[in-house]
């Protein structure tokens, strides 16, 4: 299984809906719960944020390699689809 590294601001309405949508598929699949995810909030730790290539937030990387990025306008089931896809490319 492969690490899930998630960059976030705290406040941000897409990566609360993230992060609702993750506790979904959890919630629907035991299998999701297994994956390891370190949340990183950008404002807290530019050093580590500045070594990934990302714009806007949520941002997910499983072993370092872009997953999902999240963009403006983005509704809840396209975040939920997406996030569910980090989780498989973890799971893989």
């Amino acid at each position: 299984m492969k690490k899930v590294t998630a960059f976030y601001i705290e406040g941000c309405p897409y990566c609360k809906q993230a992060r609702e949508a993750l506790k979904e598929l959890c919630e629907g699949d035991e299998k999701y719960s297994s994956v390891e995810i370190e949340w990183v909030d950008e404002n807290l730790h530019p050093e580590i944020s500045e070594r990934y290539d990302y714009y806007h937030v949520p941002s997910m990387f499983v072993d370092g390699v872009k997953v999902y990025e999240a963009h403006r306008g983005e509704k809840y089931e396209q975040c939920r689809e997406n996030v569910k896809r980090v989780l498989e490319e973890a799971l893989k």
